[in-house]
């Protein structure tokens, strides 16, 4: 394995480490939200819908490697 490759593989890991720190952060946004005494249907959309976008990635990102 090349130099380069070793270095493109720990960006790779490095950037799953920061989806997967982000996707966790969602999922307490998440969690937050729906035991609100009100919770905004909306935002609890936006943030899971997000949070798929990120599992996607992360998906990506480990499959190929």
């Amino acid at each position: 394995m090349s130099l380069t490759e070793e270095l493109d593989m720990a960006t790779a890991e490095n950037r799953v480490e920061t989806l997967k720190a982000r996707h966790d952060a969602l999922d307490d946004a998440i969690q937050s939200e729906t035991t609100r005494p009100l919770p905004d249907d909306t935002a609890i959309a936006s943030l899971k819908k997000e949070k798929l976008r990120l599992k996607d990635e992360i998906s990506k990102l480990t499959t190929r490697h």
